[in-house]
């Protein structure tokens, strides 16, 4: 029988990522420009924005239908709580006009497929655990971008939680009275071990010198010892911070992706060093810490996946995943 054709969708702030997959083959794939923040941001209203986030969906799903017009399912990455149960954007931290939010019905009416909107960090986790090939298995995954996002995944099923939050890992304390983060809490996981954490603690230490996380790596690579120190104190508090959440969760395979990985030689060192120091010593050595190897794709691949699970029922697990590509 012939796999079915799966669009996924990845939003971020300044872009959405499509990619379309049959049996985990990327037979196509395209970035179009969003800038989500700003239109959330000066928007007359929230009801005009959210009129034009549908329109942007509405018009990404046609362009890949005339591409490729077998897709099956549409499945979206969106950065916010989703309510497991109705499928509905409960909240958007980024986006404040988004609330409680129908998406799912207008782009499902627009294209007549199924949809299926998910958080994008736990479809991330999800295409991070369809490539690990675990099958059944569990895993956890952790996005370092502007902030930190979290997913995990147990026994070959993405969990949202009951009310859609589950794995905000960003908003962690890992610093007492710490940094003010814009969850309203201070010293948050984000504030530290982010891309836009690691600018802070470099200001901190070099007063003025204000640069984006991949000029700050670059001067750690020449041995800037304030910039090492920043990604240092990165690993640290990510580090902290996923052995509280392994005491709890107890997953043995650990993906960290996002753009602030591409520094890992920076901050892993420290990352391990902290875990093993504060697991439970019935855990120590028995976690295994990995960067993704998904080329920035866990999320339009896990999205599409998630979406490929409301043709085949719930708790159908996800096949084993092919390494080839096919070429539209």
């Amino acid at each position: 029988m012939n796999k079915p054709v799966l669009l996924g969708i990845d939003v971020g702030g300044t872009n959405l990522r499509l990619g379309v997959y049959r049996d985990q083959t990327l037979l196509w794939e395209a970035r179009i420009p969003a800038h989500l923040a700003e239109l959330f941001g000066q928007a007359a209203s929230p009801a005009a924005a959210t009129e034009a986030l549908l329109e942007l969906l509405a018009r990404s799903i046609d362009e890949a239908l005339a591409q490729e017009p077998a897709i099956a399912a549409v499945g979206i990455g969106f950065p916010g709580f989703i309510d497991p149960r109705s499928q509905r954007l409960s909240q958007s931290p980024n986006m404040p006009g988004l609330r409680d939010l129908d998406l799912v019905t207008p782009l499902r009416q627009h294209c007549q497929r199924p949809v299926r909107l998910e958080n994008d960090a736990l479809a991330a986790a999800y295409g991070e655990y369809v490539l690990a090939g675990l099958h059944p298995g569990s895993l956890i995954y952790v996005g370092l971008g502007t902030g930190v996002g979290g997913g995990l995944v147990v026994d070959g099923h993405p969990y949202p939680g009951e009310h859609g939050v589950a794995m905000e890992i960003g908003h962690i304390i890992v610093e007492a009275g710490g940094r003010l983060c814009g969850c309203g809490n201070r010293g948050c996981l984000e504030q530290y071990a982010s891309a836009s954490g690691v600018p802070r603690t470099y200001l901190e230490r070099v007063p003025g010198a204000l640069l984006p996380a991949d000029q700050i790596a670059a001067r750690a690579a020449q041995g800037d010892g304030a910039a090492l120190a920043a990604f240092e104190q990165a690993g640290e508090a990510l580090g902290q911070a996923l052995a509280h959440i392994l005491k709890v969760v107890d997953v043995g395979t650990v993906i960290i992706g996002g753009g602030l990985s591409l520094s890992w030689e920076l901050f892993y060192p420290s990352l391990r060093r902290r875990l093993e120091q504060d697991l439970i010593p019935a855990l120590r050595g028995r976690v295994q810490i990995r960067q993704s190897a998904s080329q920035d794709r866990a999320g339009i691949l896990g999205a599409a996946m998630l979406a490929g699970r409301l043709l085949a029922g719930p708790d159908q697990p996800a096949s084993q995943p092919s390494v080839a590509r096919e070429d539209s």
